[in-house]
C-alpha cells in the first residue's frame, strides 16, 4: 500500500479525517501523523509539540500498513 491508497482506505472505512495527517509534517494536535524523513518513513502520535510512538520504516508499503492498522479502530463501517 502507498500514501495515495492508505488515504482511499481510510476514506472507504471512514476514519475521520481530524484523527490523522498525512504527508504534512510539523506537530498538529492529538493526531497521528505519516511523513517520509531523511529517506525514511515516519509515523508517531502529534501532542501539545510533541512526537510520541515515534515508529521508523524503511518502506513506504509497511509504514502504510502500520499507520492503517493504528487508525482502522477509528473507522466507521
Amino acid at each position: 500500500m502507498n500514501i495515495h491508497e492508505l488515504e482511499s482506505e481510510l476514506q472507504k472505512i471512514k476514519v475521520p479525517r481530524n484523527c490523522y495527517s498525512i504527508m504534512k509534517g510539523g506537530l498538529p494536535n492529538e493526531v497521528y501523523c505519516l511523513t517520509a524523513e531523511g529517506g525514511n518513513w515516519i509515523v508517531y502520535y502529534s501532542e501539545r509539540g510533541s512526537r510520541t510512538g515515534l515508529t521508523s520504516f524503511k518502506s513506504e508499503a509497511d509504514a502504510c500498513n502500520y499507520f492503517y492498522n493504528k487508525l482502522k479502530i477509528y473507522g466507521k463501517r
